[in-house]
């Protein structure tokens, strides 16, 4: 099978024709693909293969037409044959060929895929199981062809790992908690090594390098379900009773009181996408992104009925003090940034300016000189004085999708993608944060990480699965040419270097010194990109708009006057 795989690449790394790929590939690959389509390779248009946008849009399109024509990419005539042979139709055909390979079956029913399938690595660590996160590029993949079972099972199998008891040093984690991965595990049946049975083993943190919970998988969850429902026109699995109290617990979970004064959810470094130390404990925009996502999603969802009340009115509270508290405090331009730069410190009143005590010293002179005329972003965390100006691709990128950042704000942080696109895309889409951290501040922040070296994997590292947040957002914000670009650049080297997990260096232009190759959400990423980007109103399934009741509870809480204390006694506390 790894013969078939590397005889494939060679052909298409010296421009032979791809059409006997499918040919070359193990019954394993047939096994497990059980809905095929065998019209379009892109799953949504027919006849060119690149489908509508694509062919409508991309020959006027000043910022895109260097690469991408209506049958594939074209020699410039500077880039060398192997870049300019390169046919998107044929990655593309790759890609679905790999991504089917990974997929994991459990009772003969597929269930997921697995993170990674690099034949050429000899340490498999957890890179063959099932994880939350990882999968849902995957699962939007499958939707958008028109394949629901994987997606259905998936939902289902997972929301039963919900309840089980796992601890850490004698230690259970709070109800509701969805697990990071799980592996499917052929054990013995009863002690009789003569029969066999497969199971579902979890991993709640207690086994992963750092030993963290995630926050982010029932977010990620949920966000799914919402996608299936609206893709497939199957409403009956989130009406289901087992289902609609696996909502419950994860908002719950959520909702819970506690010490924290802010709306925004406070948790620890390594509980999301970032899954090392970063220095990103606290209140990081990806989780409040994604929790104001699975709001929103839940509510969409929830049955009403009495017993959901209580829960949906502490959510649409609760919607509303996290809309304003991120717009209103982690947003920064040019503006902001010179209101910053003249804060007051040691404020005390409910009139305060400077409310979070912030430091101007704290202004680092990369972001003085990196910050465009036009444009802006929603910086990385917030806390007592301490702002964190890093950029976060996937929390700014999700914000747009979720309606968490305002048009003005959305279209603003597009802005400022294509001002620095040398920076953020290079020659790699896309980077999942900028700058990185070095010298002394990396040694302290990271604890002389050496995974997380500057530049490298989550310290700026460059990680192509980005590709169908990118996509979704421009989409949504009706700016489809930057993702195209962003797809035309990936395509030129992706597949060639054999879909790694990440890439290093500034400009993106090494693969991560420790990269899985095969990376199944970077090849999953690449397909929503391009499904999407053929059929751009299939987008929906996973956008959110901003809803009248939240926009007119917001003004009626004023939150842009004084607040005192004779403002206490409004419904809406922000």
């Amino acid at each position: 099978m790894l013969q078939c795989r590397l005889r494939s690449r060679q052909f298409q790394w010296t421009g032979i024709n791809f059409c006997d790929y499918k040919a070359c590939y193990s019954r394993r690959s047939l096994r497990t693909c059980k809905c095929q389509q065998s019209e379009s390779l892109s799953g949504v248009a027919a006849g060119d293969g690149n489908g509508a946008w694509f062919v409508n849009n991309v020959e006027t399109s000043n910022s895109v037409n260097n690469g991408i024509g209506v049958k594939g990419l074209t020699s410039n005539g500077t880039n060398g044959s192997i870049i300019d042979t390169v046919c998107p139709n044929s990655i593309e055909e790759e890609a679905w060929d790999l991504l089917r390979e990974s997929v994991v079956s459990y009772c003969g029913s597929p269930i997921g895929t697995i993170a990674a399938n690099d034949p050429t690595s000899s340490s498999v660590l957890n890179y063959d199981q099932v994880f939350i996160r990882d999968f849902i590029p995957s699962g939007v993949a499958f939707l958008l062809k028109g394949e629901y079972d994987i997606v259905r099972n998936f939902i289902l199998y997972t929301l039963q790992l919900q309840s089980w008891e796992k601890t850490m040093d004698c230690h259970s984690p709070g109800q509701g908690l969805m697990p990071a991965s799980f592996k499917v595990r052929t054990v013995p049946l009863d002690g009789d090594d003569s029969a066999t049975e497969e199971v579902l083993d979890p991993d709640f943190g207690e086994a992963a390098i750092g030993r963290v919970a995630p926050v982010d998988s029932g977010l990620w969850w949920i966000i799914l379900l919402r996608a299936y429902g609206k893709c497939s026109g199957d409403r009956s699995v989130q009406e289901r009773v087992d289902v609609q109290t696996g909502i419950k617990m994860i908002l719950r979970l959520c909702l819970a009181d506690g010490f924290d004064m802010f709306p925004t959810l406070l948790v620890t470094d390594g509980s999301c996408m970032i899954d090392r130390r970063m220095g990103i404990h606290g209140h990081p925009l990806e989780i409040q992104a994604l929790f104001y996502s699975a709001l929103l999603c839940a509510r969409e969802m929830l049955a009403a009925e009495d017993g959901s009340a209580d829960l949906i009115r502490a959510l649409n509270n609760r919607l509303v003090a996290l809309s304003f508290h991120i717009r209103e405090y982690y947003w920064i331009d040019l503006k902001k940034l010179n209101e910053i730069y003249r804060y007051k410190t040691e404020e005390y009143s409910y009139d305060a300016v400077n409310k979070f005590n912030i430091y101007p010293d704290q202004i680092s002179p990369w972001l003085v000189e990196w910050m465009p005329n036009k444009g802006g972003y929603l910086i990385g965390n917030l806390q007592p004085a301490h702002m964190d100006f890093r950029f976060f691709s996937l929390g700014n990128l999700w914000s747009i999708v979720n309606s968490l950042a305002t048009v003005e704000q959305s279209h603003a942080i597009l802005d400022l993608i294509e001002a620095k696109w040398s920076d953020l895309v290079a020659e790699m889409p896309f980077k999942i944060c900028y700058p990185a951290l070095e010298g002394q501040e990396w040694l302290i922040i990271t604890g002389s990480d050496p995974k997380n070296t500057p530049w490298s994997y989550h310290n700026a590292g460059s990680w192509p699965t980005l590709l169908w947040q990118l996509t979704v957002a421009c989409i949504k914000m009706n700016r489809p040419h930057i993702a195209a670009k962003a797809v035309e650049l990936a395509e030129r080297r992706i597949s060639r270097d054999r879909w790694p997990e990440y890439y290093d260096t500034k400009r993106s232009r090494f693969v991560g010194k420790q990269s899985r190759l095969f990376q199944t959400w970077s090849i999953a990423g690449y397909l929503v990109a391009k499904l999407l980007l053929a059929d751009p109103s299939k987008a929906n399934i996973l956008i959110t708009e901003e809803d009248s009741d939240l926009v007119n509870a917001l003004i009626s809480a004023n939150p842009k006057g004084k607040r005192g204390r004779k403002n206490l006694k409004q419904t809406y506390i922000v």
